[in-house]
Protein backbone atom coordinates (compact mmCIF):
# COMPACT_ATOMS: atom_id res chain seq x y z
CA UNK A 1 0.00 0.00 0.00
CA UNK A 2 2.88 2.43 0.64
CA UNK A 3 4.48 1.46 -2.60
CA UNK A 4 1.33 2.54 -4.27
CA UNK A 5 1.10 6.01 -2.58
CA UNK A 6 4.49 6.90 -3.12
CA UNK A 7 3.91 6.04 -6.79
CA UNK A 8 1.22 8.79 -6.73
CA UNK A 9 2.52 11.23 -4.96
CA UNK A 10 5.38 11.70 -7.25
CA UNK A 11 4.00 11.70 -10.50
CA UNK A 12 2.63 15.06 -11.18
CA UNK A 13 -0.70 16.95 -10.31
CA UNK A 14 -2.05 16.84 -14.00
CA UNK A 15 -1.13 13.12 -14.47
CA UNK A 16 -3.17 11.37 -11.84
CA UNK A 17 -4.52 8.26 -12.74
CA UNK A 18 -7.09 5.75 -11.00
CA UNK A 19 -4.71 3.16 -9.55
CA UNK A 20 -7.76 0.63 -9.34
CA UNK A 21 -5.87 -2.48 -9.85
CA UNK A 22 -3.08 -2.35 -6.81
CA UNK A 23 -6.36 -1.65 -4.81
CA UNK A 24 -8.09 -4.59 -5.73
CA UNK A 25 -4.88 -6.67 -4.84
CA UNK A 26 -5.32 -5.31 -1.04
CA UNK A 27 -8.94 -5.80 -0.94
CA UNK A 28 -8.76 -9.63 -1.86
CA UNK A 29 -9.41 -11.33 1.01
CA UNK A 30 -7.41 -14.92 -0.36
CA UNK A 31 -4.62 -14.08 1.92
CA UNK A 32 -6.20 -13.18 4.80
CA UNK A 33 -6.47 -16.18 7.54
CA UNK A 34 -9.02 -15.62 9.72
CA UNK A 35 -8.83 -15.47 13.48
CA UNK A 36 -11.31 -18.68 13.96
CA UNK A 37 -9.70 -21.09 11.71
CA UNK A 38 -10.03 -25.15 13.04
CA UNK A 39 -6.45 -24.89 13.72
CA UNK A 40 -6.57 -22.10 16.43
CA UNK A 41 -9.87 -23.49 17.72
CA UNK A 42 -8.28 -25.22 20.99
CA UNK A 43 -9.43 -29.30 21.13
CA UNK A 44 -11.19 -28.70 24.79
CA UNK A 45 -13.24 -26.70 23.33
CA UNK A 46 -14.19 -29.19 20.59
CA UNK A 47 -14.45 -32.55 22.39
CA UNK A 48 -17.35 -33.87 24.11
CA UNK A 49 -18.74 -32.73 27.05
CA UNK A 50 -20.26 -35.19 29.59
CA UNK A 51 -23.82 -34.53 30.91
CA UNK A 52 -24.02 -32.84 34.40
CA UNK A 53 -24.38 -35.47 36.83
CA UNK A 54 -20.99 -37.30 35.26
CA UNK A 55 -19.08 -33.91 35.84
CA UNK A 56 -20.38 -33.36 38.46
CA UNK A 57 -20.54 -36.40 40.53
CA UNK A 58 -24.09 -36.73 41.05
CA UNK A 59 -26.42 -39.99 40.28
CA UNK A 60 -29.44 -38.95 38.26
CA UNK A 61 -31.65 -42.08 40.01
CA UNK A 62 -31.09 -41.20 43.18
CA UNK A 63 -30.38 -37.06 43.33
CA UNK A 64 -29.74 -35.51 46.72
CA UNK A 65 -32.04 -33.95 48.82
CA UNK A 66 -30.51 -31.00 50.27
CA UNK A 67 -28.32 -28.50 48.88
CA UNK A 68 -25.44 -26.30 50.15
CA UNK A 69 -25.78 -22.99 48.88
CA UNK A 70 -22.66 -20.47 49.73
CA UNK A 71 -22.87 -16.56 48.33
CA UNK A 72 -19.23 -16.18 46.65
CA UNK A 73 -19.83 -12.82 44.76
CA UNK A 74 -21.44 -9.67 45.71
CA UNK A 75 -24.79 -8.42 44.72
CA UNK A 76 -23.46 -4.79 44.34
CA UNK A 77 -24.22 -3.18 40.51
CA UNK A 78 -26.97 -6.71 40.05
CA UNK A 79 -30.15 -6.53 39.08
CA UNK A 80 -33.38 -6.23 41.12
CA UNK A 81 -34.27 -9.45 40.76
CA UNK A 82 -31.32 -10.90 41.27
CA UNK A 83 -31.10 -9.08 44.82
CA UNK A 84 -34.61 -10.01 45.27
CA UNK A 85 -33.65 -14.05 45.16
CA UNK A 86 -30.73 -13.67 47.01
CA UNK A 87 -32.89 -12.28 49.83
CA UNK A 88 -35.57 -15.30 49.41
CA UNK A 89 -32.91 -17.55 49.68
CA UNK A 90 -31.23 -15.76 53.16
CA UNK A 91 -27.75 -15.61 51.60
CA UNK A 92 -27.54 -11.50 52.26
CA UNK A 93 -24.02 -12.80 54.26
CA UNK A 94 -21.16 -14.17 51.97
CA UNK A 95 -19.81 -16.93 52.66
CA UNK A 96 -22.26 -17.83 54.96
CA UNK A 97 -23.61 -21.76 54.06
CA UNK A 98 -27.56 -22.25 53.90
CA UNK A 99 -29.07 -25.50 53.64
CA UNK A 100 -32.24 -25.40 50.99
CA UNK A 101 -34.51 -28.60 49.56
CA UNK A 102 -33.48 -29.80 46.37
CA UNK A 103 -37.21 -29.46 44.66
CA UNK A 104 -38.14 -28.00 41.43
CA UNK A 105 -39.40 -24.29 42.50
CA UNK A 106 -35.77 -23.81 45.11
CA UNK A 107 -33.71 -24.89 41.76
CA UNK A 108 -35.63 -22.37 39.64
CA UNK A 109 -34.90 -19.68 42.18
CA UNK A 110 -31.19 -20.95 42.31
CA UNK A 111 -30.64 -20.89 38.58
CA UNK A 112 -31.78 -17.08 38.60
CA UNK A 113 -28.53 -16.74 40.72
CA UNK A 114 -26.35 -19.40 39.63
CA UNK A 115 -23.22 -16.90 38.79
CA UNK A 116 -23.24 -15.25 41.99
CA UNK A 117 -23.67 -18.16 44.55
CA UNK A 118 -21.61 -22.08 44.49
CA UNK A 119 -24.00 -25.01 45.25
CA UNK A 120 -23.15 -28.25 47.16
CA UNK A 121 -24.82 -31.34 47.80
CA UNK A 122 -24.99 -31.63 51.57
CA UNK A 123 -23.51 -35.60 52.20
CA UNK A 124 -24.45 -37.45 55.38
CA UNK A 125 -21.89 -39.98 55.88
CA UNK A 126 -23.31 -40.85 59.31
CA UNK A 127 -27.02 -40.99 58.33
CA UNK A 128 -29.38 -38.19 58.90
CA UNK A 129 -29.19 -36.92 62.26
CA UNK A 130 -31.59 -37.17 65.42
CA UNK A 131 -33.81 -34.19 66.71
CA UNK A 132 -31.34 -34.43 70.03
CA UNK A 133 -28.06 -35.04 67.56
CA UNK A 134 -28.86 -31.98 66.16
CA UNK A 135 -27.34 -29.74 68.32
CA UNK A 136 -24.15 -31.57 68.09
CA UNK A 137 -24.02 -31.32 64.20
CA UNK A 138 -20.83 -29.46 61.92
CA UNK A 139 -20.93 -28.94 58.76
CA UNK A 140 -17.44 -28.89 56.84
CA UNK A 141 -16.32 -27.10 53.65
CA UNK A 142 -16.72 -30.15 51.57
CA UNK A 143 -20.63 -30.46 52.11
CA UNK A 144 -20.35 -33.32 54.71
CA UNK A 145 -22.77 -32.78 57.93
CA UNK A 146 -20.74 -34.65 60.94
CA UNK A 147 -22.45 -35.84 63.48
CA UNK A 148 -20.39 -35.32 67.05
CA UNK A 149 -20.82 -37.81 69.07
CA UNK A 150 -21.13 -37.20 72.70
CA UNK A 151 -19.04 -39.63 74.94
CA UNK A 152 -20.66 -40.51 78.19
CA UNK A 153 -18.93 -41.50 81.50
CA UNK A 154 -18.96 -45.32 82.33
CA UNK A 155 -21.09 -45.58 85.52
CA UNK A 156 -19.25 -46.71 88.63
CA UNK A 157 -21.03 -49.57 89.58
CA UNK A 158 -19.99 -51.49 86.57
CA UNK A 159 -16.23 -51.19 87.41
CA UNK A 160 -15.59 -52.64 90.78
CA UNK A 161 -13.19 -55.43 90.85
Amino acid sequence: MAGILRSVSQRPLGSLQPVTKGVESLICTEWIRHKFTRSRIPDKVLEFSPPDHEKYGGDPQNPHKLHIVTRIKSTKRRPYWEKDVIKMLGLGKAHTPQVHKNIPSVNAKLKVVKHLIRIQPLKLPQGLPTEEDMSDTCLKSTGELVVRWNLKPVEQEGIKS
